[in-house]
């Protein structure tokens, strides 16, 4: 039994895509998303549920068809009649297909088997991580018990390798100077913010690596659960007992001068990652917080002390995809498709067979940068921990916003007010 999803609101389907390189939209090579689809529900339908090598093959395919389609996320959720796998691409979630699940062992035992996760456990919920030998991209897994089996979602990092360089991420120039100004510091953390899927481990690898390149092996620079060439990198191991907590801090005993840490999850971490920038290491790292301001208040909620954060946190970057607009696009006087920009006119998606009637064709970087090296900004901004005071002072003392770097891309024609709504919604527009 096999469904194939209606794909006609697929990704791209032609032979180029669109991406953001240094602020300008550039053409690289991608397969076709909606043949690679209907390739995959053929192929799939075609196996026997029965077999004991069922879930291999079912993983391979679906693992070849992130390579060619370099989507972020595959899903695979059990339902009553089978498995529903859905595909984020662009950063919206589609439908792919449905098909049965192993008869003798399930996809997701096969996914965990994959990640060294424990098959014989699937009432709790398990993180893990796939690395091909040979190959940049991993993938990081999540289980999750549910009513009818264990749910798994795999996120892949390492796609799209034109973007190692910090300089073609795409972020302002301005924002750009600001990060490489902080990575020159020799103490002190840089957070990068944002909700999953907004590009925070590619800005957080590129980071490394522009330390890596510039010490030429004269910095000693480590890191947790982050492999890049060039740095000692050490994976959590939570079954063995070597967890984030155990490994920061052992990690301090080991001369380092710069530290990466994969993402600061609770109070504990942040804590310990804080004070490791006390005793004179420059720390990166991500945090999930939707703007710059929501991440000090939420430091600040965690229990992090303000002088902390005043000697440790030197600055803080918040970043957003959003999908660019294909050529198709059309002009919109009418402010209903505003959205509540400060615009007069825009683009809007109209849809072709170009990007399979979508509008969209790729995405693009926006960001904010907040800086906490001046000592009487700080002050101002950890006196408060209302996100929203916060916010206000940060624009006062000339951070260009997520909202205004948004607002920006709309009067380029590059994007719609309705993607700006879609990624960013309305809380920030203050």
């Amino acid at each position: 039994m096999l469904r194939s999803a209606q794909l006609n609101d697929a990704p791209p389907n032609t032979a180029s895509d669109q991406l953001s390189v240094n602020g300008q939209v550039a053409a690289v090579p991608v397969v076709r998303f909606q043949e690679q689809a209907s390739e995959l529900a053929t192929a799939l339908e075609q196996l026997n549920a029965d077999s004991g090598d069922y879930p291999t093959q079912v993983v391979d395919r679906l693992m070849d068809l992130a390579r060619a389609t370099q989507i972020s996320d595959l899903h695979l959720q059990p339902v009553a009649d089978g498995l529903d796998i859905r595909v984020r691409h662009d950063g919206v979630l589609r439908p792919l297909c449905k098909i049965d699940d192993g008869k003798v062992a399930s996809v997701a035992s096969r996914m965990k088997v994959m990640s060294n996760l424990l098959t014989y456990r699937s009432d709790v919920p398990q993180e893990g991580r796939i690395a091909f030998p040979g190959e940049t991209a991993e993938v990081r897994v999540s289980t999750f018990p549910t009513l009818y089996g264990e749910r798994a979602v795999l996120r892949f990092f390492g796609h799209d390798q034109q973007h190692t360089r910090l300089e073609d991420l795409g972020h302002a120039p301005e924002v750009t100077d600001a990060i490489l100004d902080t990575l020159a510091e020799t103490s002190g953390a840089m957070l990068i913010t944002g909700p999953a899927g907004s590009g925070k481990s590619t800005s957080l690898y590129a980071s490394m690596r522009k330390l890596s390149q510039d010490s030429g092996g004269s910095r000693s620079l480590l890191s947790i659960e982050v492999p890049i060439a060039g740095v000692s990198q050490s994976q959590v191991n939570a079954a063995a007992g070597f967890d984030m907590h155990v490994g920061l801090r052992s990690l301090l005993r080991q001369d380092p001068e710069v530290i990466m840490i994969g993402e600061i999850r609770d109070p504990t971490t942040a804590e310990i990652a804080i004070q490791a920038c006390l005793t004179g290491q420059l720390m990166l790292t991500t945090f999930h917080a939707d703007s710059a301001a929501t991440a000090v208040s939420r430091l600040l909620d965690m229990g992090i002390e303000p002088y902390l954060m005043r000697s440790g946190v030197i600055g803080i970057l918040s970043q957003r995809l959003l999908r660019v607009l294909c050529s198709c696009a059309g002009e919109s006087r009418d402010e209903k498709d505003f959205c509540g920009l400060p615009i007069k006119v825009c683009d809007i998606p109209t849809g072709c067979e170009m990007c399979n009637h979508t509008g969209y064709r790729g995405r693009m970087l926006i960001s904010e940068y907040l800086s906490l090296k001046d000592s009487s900004l700080a002050d101002q901004i950890l006196d408060t921990k209302d996100s929203r005071k916060i916010y206000r002072i940060a624009v006062d003392n000339g951070m260009k916003s997520l909202w205004e770097r948004a607002t920006e891309v709309v009067r380029q024609r590059r994007t719609s007010p309705a993607e700006v709504r879609r990624v960013l919604g309305v809380s920030m527009r203050i």
